[in-house]
């Protein structure tokens, strides 16, 4: 399974009513890219128990999903015996969107492909995406028409709109507690910023 953009999925003829139906739900289900949210804190991580809990997954999850390199923590990775986890802003992000997916039926297979597509955007156009998915397939939205095309076109079964979880991250991890990254973990994120795969590499070279 590959992510494909929805761009280009347009029949070429569109039935009015029918597209109109579509646009109106996307509407109520927050797809349409309505609102842009705050910036990252940049320099904050969050110890494993409170990304759990931003992104309603169990402690369980979490480690299955670091040790099998699905979601790893980005600002530092646990060394030995007593080293914690520090997961960024964008981490946490990503985690509720693999428990959105699952929880719709999403192979783990898919979901892996599409955080490793994610993974190649920047931090800041993570906001601007909605995922759709029929279940097979997950497509990536970068604007109103391509989600609504894709509902016009039954392809789209259900969506997540990447700035609404976004918001609901930031809401949770303002009653949660962060901490600043030391030196070592900020130079990390400054040298790879939003590349989590070359942080791996370098952590195993290191570690």
């Amino acid at each position: 399974m590959a992510v494909s953009s929805g761009e280009g999925k347009t029949a070429g003829q569109h039935d009015p009513a029918q597209r109109q139906s579509a646009r109106e739900r996307a509407g109520e289900q927050g797809l349409l890219f309505d609102e842009r949210p705050a910036s990252l804190p940049a320099d904050v991580g969050y110890r494993g128990p409170t990304a759990c809990s931003a992104a309603g997954i169990t402690y369980r999850q979490l480690d299955y999903w670091a040790r099998t390199q699905l979601v790893e923590p980005s600002v530092r990775a646990a060394h030995g015996s007593g080293s914690q986890r520090l997961y960024s802003f964008r981490d946490i992000l990503v985690l509720k969107v693999v428990k959105r997916l699952l929880d719709t039926g999403v192979s783990l297979q898919q979901i892996r492909t599409a955080v490793q597509h994610l993974r190649q955007r920047g931090v800041n156009d993570l906001a601007q995406i909605t995922l759709m998915s029929d279940g097979v397939s997950v497509y990536e939205c970068t604007s109103a028409d391509e989600v609504i095309d894709l509902l016009e076109g039954g392809q789209g079964v259900f969506g997540i709109a990447l700035g609404g979880v976004w918001r609901e991250v930031e809401g949770s991890l303002a009653e949660l507690p962060g901490e600043r990254a030391e030196p070592a973990d900020r130079d990390s994120m400054e040298e790879h910023p939003g590349d989590e795969l070359a942080r791996r590499r370098k952590a195993r070279k290191t570690g």
